[in-house]
């Protein structure tokens, strides 16, 4: 193993290239809860995000949570020049991200997922999980996709048993 001094690092944001942006932004508003941070047009310098190429106008919104450094996400769509899209995916494969959210309601994130008339995958189910402590998680969990298809698994805690001492 390498000796090298440890790197600290925060991931604070995975940005996301959405088809058509009011709709991805109502999406995340609504479905999720998040709220815009920035609203702001972008032209690309052509040596940034892998993507596209230098003087293309895009949107950028950066939509957050509950905090206000960690967890958000950017929807970014292209403007001028279109980018052309892909079919939308329905599974996870190789590249795709998997997003994990925790909810106060996951039947509710279900319900209005399928309200905007996105996939609804699993539109919720209870499971337990062992955490990083032995203690046991209950949840109830939803699984869903974003209007591009990216995926959500979006839980909620029931309650959480302690391990045995």
């Amino acid at each position: 193993m390498n000796s090298a001094p440890r790197i600290h690092n925060i991931v604070k944001r995975t940005t996301l290239i959405v088809r058509d942006m009011e709709k991805s932004r109502r999406w995340y508003e609504y479905v999720l809860g998040m709220s815009a941070w920035i609203d702001m047009p972008y032209t690309l310098s052509g040596e940034g995000i892998a993507a596209g190429k230098k003087g293309d106008v895009t949107h950028l919104v950066i939509m957050k949570c509950e905090d206000p450094k960690i967890g958000m996400i950017g929807l970014l769509h292209w403007v001028d020049p279109p980018l052309p899209a892909p079919e939308i995916p329905t599974s996870v494969g190789y590249g795709t991200p998997v997003f994990v959210v925790e909810t106060e309601d996951a039947a509710e994130v279900a319900r209005r997922a399928a309200e905007l008339g996105t996939r609804v995958h699993m539109p919720g189910r209870n499971f337990t999980v062992t955490g990083s402590r032995g203690e046991t998680r209950h949840l109830l969990g939803c699984a869903i996709f974003d209007p591009d298809g990216y995926f959500f698994e979006c839980n909620q805690v029931l309650r959480i048993d302690e391990p045995e001492s």
